[in-house]
């Protein structure tokens, strides 16, 4: 059994090789931390602003299953934080912020080797129909309210360019977005996943832990939540609203007709 990660004496600890008390702590913020955990290097100073711009993305999405779920949870086991936390994050998966490690494997699986458009046009296309013949959704393409571009996507891959990142992650997914447009007939803009999921593959970021980004940001908003629920709770209105809800119409008829 071996990690290289860390390891300590009595007198120090080090992480990635790195003194943590005398170079990192008061040194590296927490997004910086989080990419030297995932890459194994130190982020230069244009990859830290973009990748803490990957995560500040992700952290708040106001109402959602997600903050639903760690709220109604802290009411019925309000003595365990940590719980409604990952009550929470349990529902983050392949419809809500999981469809990252979709598109970061569109990406990674189908890197560029020209970028003549009608050869960008033409993979964008094979990889939509491979998708639409097995009736799966697009990852990183679409959105019900942000149409016809997502502002979030739009300003992630500005700054990508203005802090000198690769593109070609961005130069994908757009071309995947107008084939899926062109096909479905509809709205379908590049969305903050599908964004999060191009410029992590340029960063480094394996396919199959880009998922965990949005795992640590949306643990940020879960803990923003909780701690409003503490001081203004809705959780017991929404499960009385329900449930008042859910039981209308069967109050509502006769007892001969239940």
């Amino acid at each position: 059994m071996r990690s290289r990660i860390a390891w300590s004496d009595a007198q120090s600890i080090h992480v990635h090789g790195f003194d943590l008390c005398q170079e990192l702590l008061g040194k590296l913020d927490l997004g910086s931390m989080a990419f030297l955990q995932l890459v194994h290097r130190m982020p230069t100073p244009q990859e830290s602003v973009v990748f803490n711009a990957l995560l500040v993305s992700l952290v708040e999405h106001g109402i959602t299953p997600s903050t639903l779920s760690a709220r109604l949870t802290l009411l019925g086991a309000p003595e365990a934080l940590q719980g409604a936390v990952a009550a929470g994050l349990l529902g983050l998966g392949t419809t809500f912020v999981g469809t990252i490690e979709g598109a970061a494997r569109i990406v990674q699986e189908n890197p560029l080797t020209s970028r003549i458009p009608e050869e960008v046009d033409g993979l964008a296309d094979s990889i939509v129909v491979k998708f639409v013949e097995q009736r799966q959704p697009i990852p990183g393409v679409g959105h019900p309210i942000h149409k016809p571009v997502d502002p979030r996507a739009e300003r992630l891959f500005d700054l990508a360019r203005e802090h000198r990142i690769d593109d070609s992650g961005e130069v994908l997914i757009r071309a995947v977005s107008r084939a899926a447009e062109r096909r479905l007939q509809r709205s379908l803009p590049v969305n903050v996943t599908g964004a999060v999921g191009a410029i992590a593959t340029t960063l480094g970021v394996p396919w199959g832990v880009t998922r965990g980004l949005g795992l640590m940001a949306r643990t940020v908003g879960l803990v923003g939540h909780l701690l409003e629920e503490l001081e203004q709770p809705i959780a017991r209105s929404i499960w009385y609203q329900a449930e008042e809800q859910a039981h209308a119409e069967v109050h509502s008829k006769p007892k001969g007709d239940r």
